[in-house]
């Protein structure tokens, strides 16, 4: 065996190797160079993109803050309003104009005709039904309908192709309110109250040509809605 391969000469070489000690080896900073250097370039380029991203955020945040002032700003003036309920339900609003007509009297067997009771007693529907009969309008049903409103005489209902026919039983029974609906037909609905006292005789019953009555005499205004069905 060679000198140089002796054992004794590959110590001597170790204590000559600074990156050896003991037989260990030493990591040394190129080593660490070597080993982290692609990290610390990946780093180096996440560096723009991560001024690009607070950039993005700041962009976001002024305009959060500017649009925070403009609704502060238009709630103050009084041009953005909030609701901090349930929204309401419009209330039933009167009918703008009563119909002026003029309307015709019509003959009474032409003209259908339900009769509803809107109090508690009992029987009031049936005895309009029957008055209306007697003077041969023609009745067809005869039932019960609230309509939240006391001590009228009736209400009379009807679409705008039967204001003729409503005209018709407005001059039968006195003090009637006349209310419109969505109805097409020629039909009238006649909705009696506590008030109700009966038709008005024939031989006073006026066929002058003229408008409907809206308003009771007391110059309440009529309802407006039409009666719900019960």
């Amino acid at each position: 065996m060679s000198e140089h391969g002796s054992p004794r000469h590959q110590r001597a070489q170790a204590k000559q190797d600074p990156t050896e000690w003991h037989g260990q080896r030493i990591v040394t900073e190129t080593d660490l160079g070597a080993v982290f250097g692609e990290d610390d370039a990946d780093r180096h380029r996440r560096v723009p993109l991560r001024k690009i991203f607070h950039g993005v955020v700041l962009v976001l945040l002024v305009g959060l803050v500017t649009a925070a002032v403009y609704f502060a700003v238009g709630i103050t003036r009084g041009d953005i309003s909030i609701s901090m309920g349930a929204p309401e339900t419009a209330a039933p609003e009167p009918t703008p104009t009563c119909p002026a007509g003029p309307f015709d009297y019509q003959d009474p067997s032409s003209v259908n005709v339900n009769v509803y009771n809107s109090t508690s007693m009992d029987g009031l529907a049936t005895t309009a039904a029957t008055q209306l009969r007697g003077r041969a309008f023609a009745v067809r049903e005869v039932g019960n309908r609230p309509v939240g409103r006391t001590g009228m005489t009736a209400i009379i209902v009807s679409g705008v192709a039967g204001r003729d026919n409503a005209f018709t039983l407005q001059r039968t029974i006195p003090d009637t309110i006349y209310v419109t609906d969505e109805r097409e037909d020629r039909t009238v609905d006649v909705v009696v109250g506590s008030g109700y006292a009966g038709v008005i005789p024939p031989e006073r019953v006026d066929i002058t040509p003229a408008g409907l009555t809206c308003a009771p005499k007391d110059g309440t205004p009529a309802p407006a809605a039409s009666p719900t069905a019960p």
